[in-house]
């Protein structure tokens, strides 16, 4: 499982030595071809009625062809909570209404314009990597629907292509040359001013599809380069959570023996409370003998499985969506019971404007509000979440909607918007800068509120793309 080019260090190749790689039955149904032709687990037919069977079928090779957009694929286990939850189904479920409007960004943040090796992001402080384009299930929303879907995407110089997968080899020679160029040049990079790259992000996809072997060979490469901290983005422990066994904790173990000054983070994605909480046979959650809210016991077993090992942080983030979670009380019962149990809330996101972004967008203030409400009654470690926009110039915080105008401020009659800019491309020069914009309550993307800019020190409605650097540059 390791690249062929790349030669593991002798205390690398002793860390991969000691890894189990089970295989993991995860009885996924792919595509609707099954559900058309019937051929799926008795117990599985009418998961699509045949009114939404007709209607999805009668797209089948059109440009509104839902399976273009996005592959369709569930779990056994991600079907058996569906069958008690309406927002679990319209996760997974494809809808006609998907492709109604196609309109979105086909590199969502322009992001490849910050790829300087195929498979790798460097756009802040810290870098992202694609290392597989499926997971075990597919969100109909999914933020990377151009990766899953294998989509041709225009690149900066004007070629088109898919996006490709990291390559072990690449990656950890561009870590080097980049540390290397940092140290030389008094800890800051000359060209882009950003300090050393000290931490990485495994994503996708889903890396935890991959096998042990593919991730530890990803951990310890990284870890061997100099990465201080290892981040895995996940949803498996949503769609399958049997996939944090015995055999995946016991790699994380020698992991943390090999490299225990090397920090890990699992930012898991559970986007509601239906996905991890039990319930009864008429839906209702169950209520421990304290009175919490019990947890479903293979996704309890595998949150403990990590939170009980405390080198290691699990961070909870979401985006907000429509028809799945755009409720306070659901999300208010989700952030309290993932901080009872040692995992921490960390974003909820604005949706992106991935193509077809209009079926799936909650408006940008009712995303506030209903972050806003779900805080109420909760305690100050409870509600450590933020609502966050991925603006192209980095992740924006929605810090506040108001109902009153300020005074003296022409176009705030009707209460205005309120945006911080977070996280910020290079060496971070907008980070902290505030935009403020008069409201719109329809509005679900930046766009929306192009004709209302009331103030804008963050450069959020003036932004254009960064200009192609010199391959030299980018090399390291």
């Amino acid at each position: 499982m390791s690249d062929p080019k790349y030669v593991p260090s002798a205390k690398e190749q002793a860390f991969l030595d000691t890894v189990e790689s089970p295989r993991y039955d995860r009885q996924s149904i792919n595509g609707l071809r099954p559900f058309f032709d019937e051929k799926m687990p008795e117990d599985m037919k009418g998961f699509y009625s045949e009114e939404e069977l007709v209607a999805l079928k009668a797209l089948q090779g059109t440009e509104r062809d839902v399976e273009i957009r996005m592959p369709v694929k569930i779990t056994r286990h991600y079907f058996d909570l569906a069958k008690k939850s309406a927002p679990i189904r319209r996760l997974v479920k494809a809808d006609p209404d998907e492709t109604q409007n196609l309109e979105g960004s086909e590199d969502p943040g322009n992001q490849m314009d910050y790829s300087p090796v195929e498979g790798l992001l460097h756009k802040y402080e810290m870098g992202l990597m694609y290392v597989v384009s499926t997971c075990s299930a597919h969100c109909r929303f999914c933020y990377r629907e151009e990766l899953i879907s294998r989509k041709e995407i225009e690149r900066q110089d004007g070629t088109v292509a898919k996006k490709g997968m990291a390559k072990v080899e690449e990656v950890i020679a561009y870590v080097h040359a980049h540390n290397k160029a940092v140290a030389e040049n008094g800890g800051i990079h000359p060209q882009t001013g950003r300090e050393k790259l000290r931490e990485i992000l495994l994503s996708g996809g889903d890396p935890m599809v991959l096998p042990n072997a593919k991730l530890a060979m990803w951990f310890g490469a990284l870890a061997e380069a100099g990465i201080e901290s290892i981040r895995v983005g996940t949803k498996e422990m949503a769609f399958f959570p049997q996939r944090f066994d015995d055999a995946f904790l016991a790699m994380l173990d020698e992991f943390h023996k090999h490299w225990p000054e090397v920090g890990m983070r699992f930012m898991v994605h559970f986007n509601h409370p239906d996905e991890f909480l039990a319930k009864d046979e008429a839906g209702n959650y169950i209520e421990e003998a304290g009175g919490n809210l019990a947890w479903h016991p293979a996704t309890k077993q595998a949150m403990n499985g990590l939170v009980s090992r405390g080198w290691l942080c699990v961070e909870n983030q979401a985006p907000l969506i429509k028809g799945i979670n755009d409720d306070p009380d659901a999300i208010r019962i989700m952030q309290r019971a993932i901080k009872r149990v040692g995992a921490n809330n960390h974003y909820f996101f604005c949706g992106r404007d991935i193509v077809a972004y209009k079926a799936f967008n909650i408006p940008i203030e009712e995303s506030w509000r209903i972050l806003n409400d779900s805080q109420k009654g909760l305690s100050g470690v409870e509600t450590h979440a933020r609502l966050s926009i991925t603006h192209y110039l980095g992740k924006t915080e929605v810090v506040a909607v108001t109902n009153e105008p300020i005074p003296g401020l022409a176009g705030s009659e009707n209460g205005v918007v309120i945006f911080k800019l977070l996280r910020n491309a290079a060496d971070a020069p907008h980070r902290g800068k505030i935009c403020i914009v008069g409201r719109n309550p329809e509005a679900v993307w930046f766009d929306d509120y192009e004709d209302r800019v009331l103030f804008d020190e963050a450069g959020l409605y003036g932004y254009s793309r960064v200009e192609k650097k010199p391959a030299d540059s980018l090399s390291v």
